[in-house]
């Protein structure tokens, strides 16, 4: 993942104040954006190769939505400007960038919309969604997908030494940065094969279903000197995209 994603192993940030905050959601608005993210999830042409009847929902939303989409529009943007907003104003600006590229909404709809709202807030919202719509929004929340696949074939059983790979920088990764090139042990192996969301590109996840392990770090690996003195490993669950058997046994090879 980007820099704001994993600040793991990072210097400095020691110093520097952190206010958590304990409310899942602070405004009103934040609700709301929440339940359109949980809708388009549910609407989202990817539920078809779980069972869905996307035909019967009746919705004009035919394009696919996942995580992944949410994720890829958080990590697209600039550094500073990530860590200026807050969570769900990342939430909205995604979902707007994904509207407006895939031609659900114009710019100038976006724009006329906005204005009317910020001059009368308390104006009537759009009429709700079928029942049908409902119906599917709720059945997804309910059961919702899963991403295996069937059987795996796994290259790495547990006890197995691993080096995690440096793939090319992509839109979106679930690698975090800073376990690239770090050594690991297989802890545990997930029974199957699990897709991804979405492709990668460049760094090779989502073409097809992969293993997935549980690798194990010690802290010393991934920080060296600055490690916490008597600090506890570190587990990670790795897609098997990112694993390969550490440099030495491929040099053996």
């Amino acid at each position: 993942m980007k820099l704001q994603h994993a600040l793991g192993g990072l210097e400095g940030l020691e110093t520097t104040p952190v206010n958590f905050e304990k409310r899942v959601f602070v405004e009103d608005w934040e609700k709301r954006i929440f339940g359109i993210h949980a809708a388009m999830m549910g609407l989202s042409d990817s539920l078809r190769d779980a069972g869905y009847d996307m035909e019967a929902a009746g919705a004009a939303v035919n394009t696919t939505w996942t995580w992944a989409d949410l994720r890829k529009g958080a990590e697209a943007m600039n550094p500073f400007e990530y860590f200026q907003f807050r969570y769900y104003e990342k939430w909205l600006g995604g979902i707007t960038a994904y509207f407006l590229q895939h031609g659900y909404l114009t710019a100038d709809e976006l724009a006329t919309t906005t204005a009317k709202y910020a001059q009368t807030p308390t104006a009537e919202l759009p009429v709700r969604p079928s029942d049908s719509i409902d119906d599917q929004v709720i059945r997804y929340l309910r059961q919702g997908d899963t991403p295996f696949r069937g059987p795996g074939e796994p290259r790495f059983a547990a006890g197995d030494a691993v080096t995690v790979g440096n793939p090319p920088h992509s839109d979106h990764t679930r690698l975090p940065g800073y376990l690239r090139g770090r050594d690991g042990v297989i802890e545990r192996v997930w029974t199957g094969s699990y897709a991804y969301f979405c492709s990668t590109g460049p760094d090779g996840l989502g073409d097809q279903p992969v293993p997935v392990y549980v690798v194990r770090f010690e802290p010393q690996e991934i920080w060296g000197a600055a490690a916490e003195p008597n600090a506890g490993p570190i587990y990670v669950e790795l897609y098997e995209t990112y694993l390969n058997p550490p440099a030495s046994t491929e040099d053996a090879a």
